[in-house]
């Protein structure tokens, strides 16, 4: 058996492909990271000097009604990397900016779900009806803040807003309730390890988190339309964090 030769070092060999493949990914990585960045520049700041946040409900839900545009736009930038794997970020900013206001409205009344039924929570959890109520309230919430990500992704598809978009998005949230908790568990823990550490955090977690809702999403969206988006149908049958 021959020997190593000492200081040589092992090689990752890989192809032309497969380094075009992982740079497309970091490159879809970065654009939607820079993106969200950027659009929601005021709440991340506010986050980042407030050492409290949850003691200022009404000033961080008006800074949260952000979040819906800049899904939106993410969830659409992402589907256009189906078609150009380095889609520039040009994109992300013509999608954001198209789809600012029928992201707002649509975002807006789950962002009101949730504030509610979060501070009846706080104020009965100490009172006698507190036991039955609180669970309700708190599937609430969650049903309203999985349904309010998935009218985005519904937005990048189509991106008119509609009653039925609104209903769509309850649904499948309800029907495909594991994959909902399962995008708000990835969303919460990116969002604690960003507070965490802002800039490491921006830097890698988001783009990688929103890729693998998105594809969470369209799955949810397909069992309630399955001939809305082809494209979707993939996803469907293999939704990414719930199948290798």
């Amino acid at each position: 058996m021959s020997t190593p030769v000492a200081g040589r070092r092992p090689r990752l060999n890989l192809d032309h492909g497969a380094w075009e493949l992982v740079w497309s990914h970091v490159h879809r990585v970065l654009v939607v990271n820079l993106g969200l960045a950027v659009t929601n520049a005021p709440l991340l700041l506010a986050l980042g000097v407030v050492h409290r946040p949850w003691q200022y409900p009404v000033f961080f839900g008006l800074l949260s009604l952000g979040l819906g545009p800049s899904l939106a736009a993410a969830f659409h930038y992402l589907r256009r990397t189906t078609e150009d794997d380095r889609a520039p970020v040009a994109d992300l900013l013509r999608g954001y900016r198209r789809l600012f206001a029928p992201a707002l409205l649509g975002w807006a009344p789950w962002v009101l779900l949730v504030a509610v039924a979060g501070t009846d929570v706080a104020v009965l959890r100490k009172t006698p009806p507190g036991p039955a109520l609180v669970p309700l309230l708190v599937v609430l919430a969650l049903v309203a803040a999985s349904s309010g990500t998935v009218a985005m992704a519904a937005l990048a598809n189509e991106p008119r807003l509609s009653p039925r978009t609104l209903l769509t998005a309850s649904y499948a949230s309800v029907r495909r309730w594991w994959l909902g908790l399962l995008n708000l568990a990835l969303l919460g823990t990116t969002l604690v390890l960003v507070n965490q550490a802002p800039l490491l955090g921006l830097a890698v977690l988001p783009g990688c988190t929103l890729f693998v809702v998105w594809r969470n999403s369209r799955a949810m969206l397909t069992t309630v339309a399955p001939a809305a988006d082809p494209a979707a149908s993939h996803a469907h049958r293999d939704p990414v964090g719930v199948q290798a």
